[in-house]
């Protein structure tokens, strides 16, 4: 497996640990919660990039990448504890938290959780799955194929048919961190994506908070996206242009510069 060029580092909650890689120094520093299946160093390219910048910490959630993989422990607010314990052992102060998908939905669960630790939020693309809502649109099925797949030593290619916007190295680094990724874990956290409702930590948010959504995303569509703002007013909305769910891979410009917009304002207030 290709090794990353940031720097790994762990941190404990509890009996877990859990790794995380560190880019850049200095600014306001910016921890980065991964996807469902998103291993750490499959950000490395948008860290790299936000790193001129500030101080960029990417975490292993727990059950992925180089992270602990734990029987149990897979509700928002088991994530939520993770990401206030690295930014407790690491004494970042009000980092900002920028998440995507699964990430999204941890971030927003931290913010509400632990409102006096969290700094801005960027939530990016985060099901808006929950009890009485309908399915995400990525079956579960999906994701364990990939998994099985990725366990018998799968190529960029086995991959190219699940992403094929991705580059040959998007995909490569996928086929090789993805066995990282426990089923456990993965499970879980898809069926909680069913179970948790991500309304009733929105409209506790606080923070100044960017949601930004692919335009032609099935996780987030103009109706679910509506239904955010009418839930919580203060959310900044951002729609992508050309980007699905996975926006960073599908229009990295825009998500730079949106992203870039809103900590700017946001941090000068």
């Amino acid at each position: 497996m290709r090794a990353a060029t940031g720097a790994s580092g762990y941190v404990k909650n509890g009996d877990v640990r859990l790794h995380y890689l560190e880019y850049g120094s200095g600014g306001v520093p910016m921890v980065v919660v991964p996807g469902i299946t998103s291993p750490a160093i499959t950000w490395e390219f948008v860290a790299e990039e936000l790193a001129g910048e500030r101080r960029v910490l990417v975490m292993d959630m727990r059950g992925r990448g180089l992270s602990d993989k734990p029987s149990s422990g897979f509700e928002l607010s088991d994530y939520a504890a993770d990401v206030a314990a690295m930014v407790d052992d690491l004494a970042l102060e009000r980092p900002i938290v920028l998440g995507h998908s699964m990430g999204a939905r941890i971030a927003a669960a931290f913010g509400a959780l632990y409102a006096e630790a969290a700094g801005p939020l960027v939530l990016v693309d985060p099901p808006l799955t929950g009890p009485g809502r309908p399915e995400y649109p990525t079956p579960l099925a999906a994701f364990l194929e990939q998994l099985e797949k990725a366990r018998a030593g799968s190529t960029a290619e086995d991959m190219r048919p699940y992403f094929p916007t991705w580059n040959d190295e998007q995909l490569t680094l996928r086929a090789e961190w993805l066995p990282t990724c426990d089923e456990t874990a993965v499970r879980e956290t898809w069926l909680n994506f069913h179970r948790e409702d991500l309304f009733d930590y929105l409209r506790q948010l606080r923070q100044p908070v960017l949601f930004m959504y692919g335009a032609e995303s099935p996780a987030v569509t103009a109706e679910g996206a509506a239904e955010v703002l009418q839930a919580n007013s203060a959310l900044q909305l951002v729609s992508i242009p050309g980007a699905g769910h996975m926006i960073p891979w599908d229009n990295l410009e825009a998500f730079l510069s949106q992203t870039r917009r809103f900590l700017s304002a946001s941090l000068s207030e």
